[in-house]
């Protein structure tokens, strides 16, 4: 479709001339012959180009200008003024009140050409990009969206409130990051003896989907932690952490879903402290006993989504009464301090001992506080989770 140019000129013998040497050119031309009716005009009809003329009846070219750059429709059409006038302040001021470049008459076809070309390349440069822009405000508003209801979907498959256990004690704390990050951990008994404990954290795309897939099959009464038997009589035997691994490595392969987890699930006896572990590219949990002596637990293979490139290696450990067994994510220890360096691993052990003889709960809210001091308390990159339990033997009071 040819550009459209309206001509706001009082001279008639100037607007014919004018016109002629534009349509020759393939633009679509409009004429106005004072400033009220060019003001008229483009407001009716918006053209991609005004040639405005400064001394016209009813209204002058500064005072059309002025009237055309306070509306939405026409704030953004290039005006070119046409003047006889060359002086300085005449062309300042009509540059001040938005117009686009100065031309006095008499003026050279060549040079008129050049600049008509000009402004209207700037104006659909910036008329594509005011429309991309647009796009991206609505995107990025349909991804904010998103990520509210993520974090909404996240909060959801966590915990709700501490358990009353006779065994021992649970205790957590979780921050999320601005954006969505993938942490979720959860507890629950699997039968009488047996209780498990896991904590994951979700990358790659359609974290929210995941977050929800995987904690679906982490439900002992409808996925894989417990082993399918036909004898309705005998008591559910727990998955093997290794094996439960394994199988969620089949189900989950990275260039399926381009997504992959790591993730920690440990089986606690609650009556006599027996553990048993597995870790898939998760940062180890850890043992601090109750003399201050640190265990890490660090059997297990890669990230859940290589597809059974290397096996899940699966280990044993023990709690005795008192001792307690943190799950966390990496999130922790890697908040960037006011340096720019990092708590690091070290740190975070280091962390957890200094306070050993706190309450858990009470732990797990100083090592957290700590590790967002350590952050200068930014808004940290990932989510920030910790899960901490303590066993207690039976008969042995609460200790």
């Amino acid at each position: 479709m040819a550009e459209k140019i309206l001509i706001v000129e009082d001279q008639e013998t100037n607007a014919r001339m004018l016109g002629r040497i534009l349509e020759r050119e393939g633009y679509t031309i409009q004429v106005a012959g004072d400033g009220q009716e060019g003001v008229d005009l483009a407001l009716a009809f918006p053209p991609d180009l005004i040639l405005l003329d400064i001394s016209m009846p009813r209204k002058d070219g500064f005072q059309a200008c002025t009237e055309l750059k306070q509306d939405e429709s026409t704030r953004q059409v290039p005006i070119i003024f046409l003047s006889g006038r060359s002086d300085t302040d005449d062309i300042v001021k009509g540059l001040e009140i938005g117009g686009n470049d100065y031309i006095t008459k008499p003026f050279n076809k060549s040079e008129i050409l050049a600049r008509i070309r000009t402004q209207l390349k700037m104006y659909h440069l910036n008329r594509d990009l005011n429309a991309a822009n647009a796009i991206l405000r609505e995107k990025q508003k349909r991804i904010d969206e998103d990520l509210q209801a993520a974090a909404v979907i996240q909060k959801s498959l966590l915990p709700l409130q501490h358990p009353e256990i006779d065994f021992g004690r649970l205790a957590w704390s979780f921050t999320p990051c601005e954006k969505v990050g993938g942490d979720i951990f959860n507890f629950f008994p699997l039968n009488e003896e047996h209780w498990a404990l896991y904590m994951l954290d979700v990358s790659g795309h359609g974290v929210p989907s995941a977050m929800i897939s995987v904690s679906q099959l982490l439900n002992p009464r409808t996925g894989l932690l417990i082993k399918k038997s036909t004898d309705t009589t005998s008591a559910q035997e727990p998955v093997a952490p290794a094996q439960l691994l394994a199988e969620l490595d089949r189900l989950y392969p990275f260039e399926r879903f381009e997504k992959y987890f790591t993730m920690s699930y440990v089986i606690c006896n609650c009556r006599t402290g027996e553990l048993s572990y597995s870790s898939a590219g998760h940062p180890p949990p850890l043992i601090l006993r109750r003399n201050g002596e640190k265990e890490l637990l660090e059997k297990g293979g890669p990230i859940i989504g290589l597809g059974g490139v290397i096996p899940f290696e699966e280990g044993q450990a023990f709690l005795g009464h008192g001792d307690r067994l943190f799950l966390y994510t990496d999130g922790v220890f890697e908040n960037r301090g006011k340096t720019g360096g990092f708590l690091g691993r070290e740190g975070l052990y280091e962390l957890f001992g200094r306070k050993k003889d706190l309450p858990l709960s009470e732990v797990i809210e100083e090592v957290f506080n700590a590790a967002l001091d350590f952050g200068d308390r930014i808004k940290p990159d990932d989510d920030v989770s910790v899960l901490g339990f303590e066993f207690h033997k039976a008969g042995q009071g609460t200790g």
